[in-house]
């Protein structure tokens, strides 16, 4: 079924409904990438449009899905090929033929996605961004080249921003497709930086959208579903409960959120709420080790913790993220690198006081806002210990705080900007 019409503060009905078609490796879970689709997704038929889905993998409506196994970057021939792609200087011949029929194979499925669905639009959700399936980049780039048919490029994390995709032997393909200089192609970056990198490195203009959550209507308060969720994660109820909300991989500064939990003085644990994800598991186990290390409890909760509520296979409850972020009493987000962070406002819009790391999309596009959060320089200062304690310990100071950073983060990151802002898109698209 699809969403109902959302009530945005701006002129309804000028834009001709159109069938849209989201396309990336996945469609599941609380990755970033995931959470914004279901967003736009959201607005978009909010304001009369039909969307679909082609992945690897997906969580949205089967009738409205076309999962096409090999989209995906954990599929065992993708995983091979990146492997070869991202460790060889040289490219074996029989890589390259493996890719040129793989992208092949994925650009019939395209095609055929767009003839069963009707596509009139497509939305690339950082498969031509980021080269986890050169593959299916390739095979979006050449379609897109073949047809000229309108499309939009989401562009949340690019190659350049991760260092292990600067060494390899598939150039020639990212410089084709990652992304691809196509005239019917329309670049949309979720920070000012990216802009101005995909600017100077693609001669390509983007449009801006930051991430968003929906501010015009605040989350409904706790309820008796998660009332016992710091019990059913060995917390006591003495404690404190600090969240850490990403997955467990290098760039998310994970052991500074375990130190600050350990330096604060006062009973908690540590929550991290998803699981590695794509990088491997060796960090996870440094952050198991740094903790033992320090004595602080950690709790790895991502098979509690998903997208919805339900129940894992021998029955214990499953927690929503939202239900966990009513719970916590603090979050960190000591990330070093992010595309944006979409971490940072779920705390705003769950109304949790924040310990940020100053990381430079921040510095640049968020902290010029305004928010009042406890923010360091790379390393956990003293300074910063002090301020969580007290913001724990005097919840009516917290609770001021939030409040506050609710109301700014409506102005900036609420659904109506990003109705907005689709509409723009959309109309430039097809010239209405």
């Amino acid at each position: 079924m699809l969403a109902q019409p959302i009530e945005f503060q701006i002129v309804r009905g000028q834009l001709k409904p159109r069938r849209i078609g989201f396309v990336s490796t996945r469609f599941n879970g609380t990755d970033g990438v995931s959470l914004e689709t279901h967003k736009w997704a959201h607005v978009l038929e909010g304001l009369g449009h039909a969307c679909f889905y082609f992945s690897g993998e997906s969580d949205q409506p089967p009738e409205r899905s076309r999962v096409v196994p090999r989209a995906h970057f954990l599929h065992p021939e993708i995983e091979a090929i990146q492997h070869v792609a991202f460790t060889a200087r040289e490219r074996p011949p029989k890589i390259t033929a493996q890719i040129h029929a793989l992208t092949l194979d994925l650009k019939n499925a395209l095609y055929q996605f767009i003839t069963d669905f009707g596509i009139e639009l497509l939305i690339v959700e950082n498969a031509l961004t980021i080269p986890l399936n050169v593959p299916l980049g390739l095979a979006l780039t050449e379609l897109l080249a073949e047809t000229s048919m309108p499309a939009v490029a989401h562009h949340h994390d690019f190659f350049w921003e991760r260092q292990r995709f600067m060494v390899g032997c598939v150039w020639d393909y990212i410089d084709m497709a990652f992304p691809p200089h196509l005239p019917s192609l329309r670049h949309v970056v979720i920070n000012s930086t990216a802009g101005e990198q995909l600017g100077m490195r693609n001669h390509t203009f983007s449009l801006l959208i930051p991430n968003v959550m929906d501010f015009d209507n605040p989350p409904p308060p706790p309820d008796a579903y998660s009332a016992d969720l710091k019990n059913e994660l060995g917390i006591r109820d003495d404690e404190f409960l600090l969240l850490q909300p990403t997955r467990i991989i290098p760039r998310k500064g994970i052991e500074h959120a375990v130190e600050l939990t350990g330096r604060i003085g006062l009973p908690a644990t540590l929550v991290i709420s998803h699981a590695s994800g794509d990088e491997g598991d060796e960090y996870a186990a440094r952050v198991r080790e740094y903790a033992e290390l320090l004595n602080v409890r950690v709790k790895f909760a991502s098979a509690r913790v998903e997208r919805e509520r339900g129940q894992t296979a021998d029955g214990k409850k499953i927690y929503s993220l939202p239900d966990v972020y009513a719970r916590a009493d603090l979050v960190t987000y000591p990330s070093t690198i992010e595309g944006f962070g979409n971490a940072f406002l779920e705390a705003l819009y769950f109304r949790r006081p924040i310990v940020v790391n100053n990381y430079s999309v921040y510095n640049v596009d968020i902290k010029p806002k305004g928010f009042e959060v406890i923010e360091f320089d790379g390393f956990i200062t003293q300074k910063v210990v002090e301020e969580a304690r007290a913001i724990l310990q005097e919840p009516a100071r917290a609770q001021e705080r939030v409040e506050q950073n609710y109301a700014l983060a409506t102005r900036h990151y609420s659904y109506t900007m990003l109705a907005r802002r689709l509409e723009t898109l959309l109309a430039e698209a097809f010239g209405e």
